[in-house]
């Protein structure tokens, strides 16, 4: 029979004042024979999403709480009963977050006396106003907070016992469950969790350091006093404890009480077996339509009309697919979805701020037709089902590039029309890396500051170690390999060996502490540091933003930020808008202004030819320096022994050169092949059409999906599930249950079983890198006018490659030398002429 379960807990999601992540914590209970877990982190529910998933792929119920620093009540619990608590908890989040200064929210009584409904509440740890009255020995506060209390929450009130081998604690228990039977209310054993394991107690005192500004021979009792504070079973409980039976039970009375599954997720992986109820396309906001007509009629109307803006003639794979994609969107219910978009675009038509999508948004020939995207995804032979499907997980995904001077004008459209209580940013989570991790450790350690300047400068910020994670995918913070292949690796930094080498440089107690703060400086690697705004994530909600999301004060003036990122956004289903600032777009629109105003043609990049040779010639001749994605030095190396001459062919440059691809072999195979040194090989003839393009080196995720299709007879909806699958999978387990459906597929269809495991390790191994093709296309698409500018607009590109510096990989030195090179002269300064920017003047 399940027993108890622990109802208040902390994770490194309470900012410094948690010392294990959710997944340790889950991983803790369900070793402790729990099958539920409360997450009750500090003013904040930053970490429920990533619990919620921990929790499911153990097999335990996820509960919602916080612990809410009142300004007149002390510390308070509260924990989600049902939808209602939630929207209750975000609402006196938010309102105490936007109350106060960032990183101060200013709760109080009545605010949560006001949002009550559908929460829990406990009286807390030793600082909640209930048991500090008591350890204080000021009776009648006790009784008339907590009768204050339950005027509130009634029988949902409950008084908090903890002993943490403090003298006093027995009798404050004794004291607390008195007088709680005085107002018929019930009491419910904790022990106010801020670890997972015991080990965890030097950490938290760290961190209680890092975060007081304190060394640890500083600190003493501003520290916990002892270690005490992990996850413990009941059986450790009750050798203090045992008295309180009810106590113990009444764990068991909240835990099922409790809504299950409260956020939709449903059961299994990240993301769930099935799509998001929690928000998803239930809850779009409204989109104005002319009268008449219905979300889904007016986005037919307005594809029907770009379809013949955008075909001279519509043939019938146009019709095909255009319907094919209408009827999806109109299953899924997602047509305000894109009308949302499409209407951003326009506003950016309208003032002539360039803005494309790209991303998966590019497969979709609904999204070229609104003109979203730029790139022709029957031409391309590009894919929708990497897009939507009707049974997609989460809600699309469409990428906005922006030019970034103008990308604040965009935002402020968007709060202008759906309203600041329906919009807000997105959050990112900044997080410890090596050299913030070291210093912040070193000091709390008691290092001097000499010391801890000369360890900083001797870190690379971007090594792992390999001691202790071989493989980068091997780290549990590795989440999304696919997704990071686009901009590198953002797994964990950690120490490197080489800081040993300055061992001589410590003095006698650096020496001895040197191995605790290697520790501790690998333990804090990805821990939450701060909040930060997502470089272009826009939340829109139907109902107030507060009743759905917890928000707070963002550092930017009048900007609020939410506190899931966007991988929590993604699983929650909520509607998400991605507004990139891209300086290349404003490098585009900045040299496309110069040209109509010096020589008055206006410049129409699309709809210039795509096939001119010169175009090639140049990007061949690795004269790149200023061109969009390949200008880099990898690039310049491979530039001309692949020697592209089609787009096709910079597509393939565009995604090829990665870190992903790099690391997983798939660079030279295709080069040599591209050269004619080395045979073009398939392991099955039915590869062939699908990865010619690509020398038969599997690239795109695009190609993984088509591969499952032809092979194995996946359906488009099943061939995305296995490549998401298998871009998590990590353990020989997952892989297999992953590799039966395919084999037997493949065998269906005619492959033997050897080459159908064959096929499937291949795309397996592929899996973790791949690039979306139609991300790379418009990418691609991108490099390609900033080449036709280089060419045919030196004087122009040049102006607008420095006045929007930085970008790229030069210096504005190296730009101005290379400008010289293309008959640019560089003039000085002229008092009478020049101006705050660089200008073109004949």
């Amino acid at each position: 029979m399940p027993g108890w379960v622990e109802l208040h807990c902390h994770s490194n999601s309470s900012f410094l004042d948690g010392a294990s992540d959710v997944g340790d914590l889950v991983d803790a209970a369900a070793d402790a024979g729990m099958d539920a877990l409360a997450l009750t982190d500090t003013n904040g529910l930053y970490g429920a999403v990533r619990f919620a998933n921990a929790a499911r792929e153990r097999g335990l119920k996820p509960l919602y709480g916080a612990e809410l620093h009142l300004l007149d009540a002390g510390h308070l619990v509260v924990i989600a009963r049902d939808r209602q608590g939630w929207t209750s908890l975000c609402r006196i989040i938010s309102a105490a977050q936007l109350a106060g200064e960032k990183t101060k929210p200013r709760a109080t009584f009545a605010l949560v006396r006001e949002n009550a409904a559908g929460l829990f509440a406990l009286t807390g740890c030793a600082h909640g106003a209930v048991p500090r009255a008591v350890r204080s020995g000021d009776l009648d506060a006790a009784r008339e907070t907590l009768a204050r209390l339950a005027s509130v929450f009634g029988e949902r009130c409950y008084v908090e016992l903890s002993d943490h081998l403090d003298p006093d604690d027995p009798a404050v228990c004794d004291t607390l469950a008195s007088l709680a039977g005085e107002q018929g209310l019930g009491c419910v054993v904790t022990n106010n969790v801020h670890y997972a394991r015991p080990e965890g107690r030097r950490l938290h005192d760290v961190l209680r350091c890092i975060d007081l500004g304190l060394t640890l021979d500083e600190a003493g009792k501003a520290l916990k006093p002892n270690g005490e504070y992990w996850l413990k079973d009941e059986v450790s409980l009750r050798q203090r404890l045992d008295r309180f039976d009810e106590a113990f039970r009444n764990a068991r009375v909240i835990a099922d009480a409790c809504a299950d599954d409260l956020l939709g997720l449903g059961p299994g992986v990240r993301g769930g077996d099935a799509p998001s109820t929690f928000v998803g396309k239930d809850r779009l906001p409204g989109f104005p339509v002319p009268e008449g007509h219905t979300a889904f009629s007016f986005l037919y109307a307005l594809c029907q009309e770009g379809a013949r803006e955008r075909y001279p003639r519509i043939t019938p794979a146009v019709s095909r697919q255009l319907a094919h994609e209408l009827d999806v969107i109109d299953r899924t219910g997602l047509a305000e979805f894109f009308l949302i978009n499409w209407d951003v675009v326009r506003f950016c038509k309208e003032r002539r701020i360039p803005a494309q999508g790209r991303g998966s948004a590019a497969d979709s020939i609904v999204a070229y037709v609104l003109d979203i995207t730029k790139v022709d995804p029957i031409k391309h032979d590009l894919l929708f089902e990497r897009f939507l499907t009707e049974d997609s997980r989460t809600m699309p995904d469409i990428d906005l590039d922006i030019a970034t001077n103008d990308r604040e004008e965009v935002i402020q459209y968007v709060y202008a029309k759906y309203g600041e209580r329906y919009a807000a940013m997105v959050c990112n989570v900044v997080t410890y890396r090596a050299r913030s991790a070291s210093r912040e450790v070193a000091k709390a350690l008691g290092f001097r500051a000499e010391t801890i300047d000369r360890m900083a400068k001797s870190i690379d910020q971007y090594h792992v170690d390999p001691t202790i994670y071989p493989s980068a995918a091997m780290h549990p913070a590795y989440r999304h390999p696919g997704r990071e292949a686009e901009h590198g690796w953002e797994g964990p930094r950690a120490l490197p060996d080489t800081l040993e080498g300055l061992l001589e440089i410590f003095d006698a107690k650096e020496r001895e502490r040197f191995p605790l703060f290697r520790e501790l400086t690998l333990a804090i690697a990805d821990f939450p540091r701060h909040l930060s705004i997502h470089n272009g994530g826009m939340l829109i909600t139907a109902q107030p933003l507060v009743d759905t999301v917890p928000i707070e004060r963002a550092t930017m003036p009048g900007r609020n930020v939410a506190q899931f990122d966007k991988r929590d956004v993604e699983d929650l289903g909520l509607v998400k808008m991605d507004l990139l600032g891209l300086r290349t777009l404003s490098l585009v629109k900045d040299a496309v202004a110069d040209i109509e105003a010096r020589h008055g043609e206006r410049l129409e990049l699309g709809t210039i030819p795509m096939d001119d040779p010169a175009v090639y010639d140049l990007i061949c001749e690795v004269d790149t320096i200023g061109l969009f994605q390949v200008e880099s030095r990898a690039q310049a190396q491979a530039l001309p022994r692949v020697r592209p001459r089609c787009f096709a062919d910079i597509v393939v440059e565009v995604a090829i050169i990665r870190p992903g691809p790099l690391q997983g072999n798939a660079v030279n195979p295709y080069i040599r092949r591209r050269q004619g040194k080395e045979p073009v090989r398939y392991a099955h003839p039915l590869l062939e059409p699908v990865l010619k393009e690509t020398l038969g080196v599997i690239l795109f995720q695009e190609q993984i999906l088509r591969v499952a299709m032809t092979v194995a007879g996946f359906s488009p909806a099943a061939a995305d599930l296995l490549r998401r699958a298998m871009s998590r999978a990590r353990s020989s387990a997952d892989m297999e249950r992953l590799r039966g459906p395919f084999v037997d597929g493949a065998r269906r269809n005619g492959v033997d079983e050897k080459t159908a495991n064959e096929i499937f390790h291949q795309i397996a191994g592929f899996a973790e890198f791949g690039f979306c093709k139609s991300h790379a296309a418009a990418f691609a698409l991108t490099a390609y006018h900033t080449a036709h500018l280089k060419l045919y607009y030196p004087a122009e590109f040049y102006v607008a490659l420095l006045n929007n510096q930085p970008m790229g990989f030069y210096s504005p030195a190296v730009i101005a030398g290379d400008a010289k090179r293309h008959g640019v002269a560089i003039l000085p300064v002229e008092v009478n002429e020049s101006s705050a920017k660089a200008i073109a003047i004949r």
